[in-house]
């Protein structure tokens, strides 16, 4: 009989605990308030530093409370041509300048932005990685719906009141450059998760995987299985529709 294989294993065990030691907290939107539905409010990118696991860059904004005497810092995320000093104003009469944070429907067709919240007030969900951004579409004032473009190309209809950050995520063409050697790899999944490295499974013994053993390194089955399949057998392409490349052209609805 074989051993529990690999996919098995991930399921088992404890609560899993996230690597948080040198994270500088979750990037967001203020909490919306009276001064961004009505007006706007203005902050001071304080710092931009580096959070480990994380491919943007982070910018610490200071904002004066509107009702009492002290000040708030908030973690955003950065955007392409933001510096430390720089004046960030969010709310509804803010203006349409990279950096600024401001309700969809006060954006025109064809801006350009990101960390756009998917529901009013969750504080940013959509185009928050590196380099990415979503575009505008169209505006429906009438049913108060905007019109979305996702990174991935994707259509997506939102409310007009969720909020987005005007431009592009900083860091963009990070992942462009070649890890090269396996030193970075390590260094670069080490502050993220316990994924690196990877053995295949055909690089295993039989007992170890499906895929494993022979007198060179081959599958020897079809690598597709079905849904149904017990736990030991789930490798490969599990339930797959289809296989191979993509052919042809494909039309997408506008």
């Amino acid at each position: 009989m074989g051993r529990v294989i690999r996919n098995q294993r991930k399921g088992a065990g404890s609560v899993f605990k996230a690597l948080r030691r040198l994270r500088k907290g979750a990037a967001k939107h203020r909490v919306l308030d009276y001064a961004e539905r009505q007006g706007y409010i203005r902050g001071v990118v304080q710092d931009i530093i580096h959070e480990p696991g994380r491919g943007a860059p982070l910018a610490k904004v200071v904002f004066r409370d509107p009702y009492r005497y002290k000040k708030h810092t908030e973690t955003f995320l950065a955007t392409e041509g933001l510096a430390t000093g720089q004046s960030v104003f969010a709310g509804k009469k803010a203006s349409l300048v990279i950096g600024n944070v401001l309700p969809l429907s006060a954006m025109p067709e064809g801006t350009i932005a990101c960390n756009v919240e998917e529901k009013i007030g969750d504080r940013g969900a959509l185009g928050r990685t590196s380099g990415n951004y979503c575009i505008i579409l169209g505006q429906n004032p009438d049913e108060g719906k905007t019109r979305i473009k996702l990174p991935s190309g994707s259509k997506k209809v939102v409310s007009n009141r969720c909020r987005g950050v005007v431009g592009v995520i900083a860091g963009g063409g990070r992942i462009e450059k070649p890890l090269l050697k396996a030193g970075r790899a390590y260094h670069k999944y080490k502050v993220k998760r316990n994924c690196w490295p990877k053995t295949r499974g055909v690089a295993m013994n039989p007992v170890d995987h499906p895929h494993g053993g022979g007198n060179h390194q081959h599958i020897g089955k079809a690598s597709t299985i079905s849904r149904g399949a017990v736990a030991g057998q789930k490798a490969g392409l599990i339930a797959a529709r289809r296989t191979g490349l993509l052919r042809g052209t494909q039309k997408t609805k506008e």
